[in-house]
């Protein structure tokens, strides 16, 4: 979700990467919620870290607590800033109440990709 706002916030001036730990895949949730406001992320792919590509970025943002630190070394010239927002996959209840969780990460997820832009254009 967070590199689905990216790319569609962040059009022209951020070029986004998401990548996980442990890929596996782009929820099917999360490509629903999305969808609920008008942002399609079915087409992207759960990827692995490139630590080339980790080495040339100008920002690595984690997200959840366990990728804060289990994430590799990034060298001290770029900018590491971590996200402590609740991984909605392990959320337990009804259809709605899952849904909901899934809906308020969605929303927190927004709500700081679009405070980064306003940092990063001020």
């Amino acid at each position: 979700m967070a590199e689905g706002f990216a790319k569609e916030l962040g059009k022209g001036l951020l070029e986004a990467y998401s990548a996980g730990l442990i890929p596996a895949g782009v929820h099917r949730r999360a490509i629903l919620v999305m969808k609920e406001i008008g942002i399609d992320i079915s087409n992207q792919k759960s990827k692995a870290i490139d630590e080339d590509l980790l080495k040339k970025m100008d920002i690595i943002i984690t997200l959840c607590g366990n990728a804060k630190m289990s994430c590799p070394r990034t060298p001290p010239e770029i900018k590491r800033i971590h996200w402590p927002i609740k991984d909605p996959v392990g959320t337990i209840g009804t259809e709605k109440e899952i849904m909901n969780e899934f809906r308020h990460v969605r929303d927190e997820m927004k709500e700081r990709v679009q405070k980064l832009i306003k940092e990063i254009t001020a």
